[in-house]
C-alpha cells in the first residue's frame, strides 16, 4: 500500500524555530537535461543578505547527465537569491550555475554566455517579458480533469474561464502566483488558456540577465507547487496531439529606443533583422534544436509555420506580433510568438539581444 505523506503533520515541523544565525538555502539549478530542475540544501550560520555571499558548493553531476562517474563533481555558484516560500522566515533559494571540474561553464549553463551578450548591451536597456505556458497532469500523465477514456468539449471555453466545468487545477495557480510574489520574482500576471488544463504566467518586464533568473526561478517554485498537490506539471510544447492548442513561451522584446517616441521605427529595424536569420532562431527556441516546436508551430492554433517568418499588427498567425496598442501610438515592444514552452529563457533572450542590438547573426 502507497505511503502517503501529510502536510498537517509537516507544518508542525515546520514551525519550529531556527537557532538565531542559522538558515537553510536551497540550491536550484538546470540539470544536463537543459529542462529539468534539481535542487539541495544546506545550513549556514548566517542570513546571506547577497548571492556573492553564499559558499559554492558541488553535487554528484554523474547523476544529472552533468559528468560521468569517474569525475563526477560539479560545482554550483550562487547568482540570484530569493526568499523561501516553504520552509519562510530567513530561509532561501539561490538559483546557480554550474561548472565542470575544470572551471569551465557545463554544457547546459547558458546563463554564463547571456550574461556577457548582455553586459555588452547593456546601454540599449533590453527588456523581456516572457509569457510561460503549461500544462497540468495527474501522476498517470493524463491532463488534470480530463475524462480518462475520452476527451472534454472542444476548445473555447476554457481560455481565461471559470467554473468547474471549464478550470482545472486553479489551486495550484493561485498558490504559484502567491509563492512568486514572496520570493521577489516579477510575476506579472496568470490566466487559463485555450486548452483545459492548459495556463500560462507572465514575468517581466525584467532587464537583461534577470529575464532567465526570475523565469527559471519560476518554473521551480510552479513544480515545487504543483508537488505539494501531488499534480505534475508539463512544459511540452504539444502536449496533446491534434486539434488541441500546444505551449509556447511568447517572448515580449524591446530596447530603449522602441520604448521611446516613434520607437515604432525601431521596432520595424529589429523585425527586418530577425526576418534574416529565422532559421537560427528556430533552433534556439526549443532545446532540441527545433525539433520540438516542429510539433507546434504548424501555421495552425494560433501559431506561424516553422518554415515561414511572417510579422503583422495584433496578427497572433505571425512569427512576430505587433500589438495594436503599439502600432497606433509608434512606441513600445514586438512579440516574438516562436519561443517553445521548454525553450531556455537564457538561450531566448541572448538570441534576440544578439540579432537586434549587436547585429550579430
Amino acid at each position: 500500500m502507497a505511503q502517503l505523506t501529510n502536510k498537517t503533520v509537516l507544518d508542525r515541523y515546520l514551525r519550529l524555530e531556527i537557532p538565531d544565525q542559522k538558515c537553510q538555502v536551497m540550491y536550484v539549478w538546470v540539470d544536463g537535461s537543459g529542462e529539468n530542475l534539481r535542487s539541495k540544501t544546506r545550513t549556514l550560520n548566517f542570513i546571506p543578505k547577497a548571492p556573492e555571499e553564499l559558499p559554492i558548493w558541488n553535487f554528484d553531476g554523474s547523476s544529472t547527465a552533468q559528468a560521468e562517474g569517474s569525475n563526477s563533481d560539479v560545482y554550483l555558484h550562487p547568482v540570484a537569491l530569493y526568499r523561501d516560500p516553504f520552509r519562510l522566515g530567513n530561509n532561501k533559494l539561490v538559483l546557480c550555475e554550474t561548472y565542470k571540474y575544470n572551471k569551465k561553464p557545463t554544457d547546459t549553463n547558458h546563463r554564463y554566455r547571456c550574461t556577457e551578450v548582455m553586459t555588452r548591451a547593456a546601454s540599449q536597456h533590453p527588456w523581456f517579458g516572457m509569457e510561460q505556458e503549461y500544462t497540468l497532469l495527474d501522476v498517470d500523465k493524463h491532463p488534470l480533469g480530463w475524462p480518462k477514456n475520452g476527451y472534454p468539449g472542444p476548445q473555447g471555453p476554457y481560455y481565461c474561464g471559470v467554473g468547474a466545468s471549464k478550470v482545472y487545477g486553479r489551486d495550484v495557480v493561485e498558490a504559484h502566483y502567491r509563492a512568486c510574489l514572496y520570493t521577489g520574482i516579477n510575476i506579472s500576471g496568470t490566466n487559463a488558456e485555450v486548452m483545459p488544463a492548459q495556463w500560462e504566467f507572465q514575468v517581466g518586464p525584467c532587464e537583461g540577465i534577470n529575464m532567465g533568473d526570475d523565469l527559471w526561478m519560476a518554473r521551480y517554485l510552479l513544480h515545487r507547487v504543483a508537488e505539494d498537490f501531488g499534480i505534475v506539471v508539463t512544459l511540452d510544447p504539444k502536449p496533446i496531439p491534434g486539434d488541441w492548442n500546444g505551449a509556447g513561451m511568447h517572448t515580449n522584446f524591446s530596447t530603449a529606443a522602441m520604448r521611446a517616441p516613434n520607437g515604432i521605427t525601431a521596432i520595424e529595424t529589429a523585425i527586418e533583422k530577425l526576418g534574416k536569420v529565422h532559421a537560427e532562431h528556430i533552433r534556439a527556441y526549443d532545446p532540441h534544436g527545433g525539433k520540438d516546436n516542429e510539433r507546434r508551430l504548424t501555421g495552425l492554433h494560433e501559431t506561424s509555420s516553422i518554415h515561414d517568418f511572417s510579422a503583422g499588427v495584433a496578427n497572433r498567425g505571425a512569427s512576430i506580433r505587433i500589438p495594436r496598442g503599439v502600432a497606433e501610438e509608434k512606441t513600445g515592444y514586438l512579440e516574438d510568438r516562436r519561443p517553445s514552452s521548454n525553450a531556455d529563457p537564457y538561450v531566448v533572450s541572448e538570441r534576440l539581444v544578439r540579432t537586434i542590438c549587436l547585429d550579430e547573426c
